[in-house]
């Protein structure tokens, strides 16, 4: 616990950098998504495609 507070004092503004998938240019260059965008997607294409 210390040494998270010690982090959190050095740390620039004292906050972190986002965590999530969404944020991170590496995820985004590979086409990889957050499960909720990626669900998203898929009930729209569903909804979307003409079924005979």
């Amino acid at each position: 616990m210390a040494f998270f507070c010690v982090k959190l004092i050095f740390r620039k503004n004292g906050e972190f950098s986002s965590q999530h998938i969404h944020d991170s240019e590496a995820m985004k260059e590979r086409g990889i998504h957050c499960v909720m965008d990626q669900d998203r997607e898929m009930r729209n294409q569903k909804r979307l495609k003409i079924e005979d």
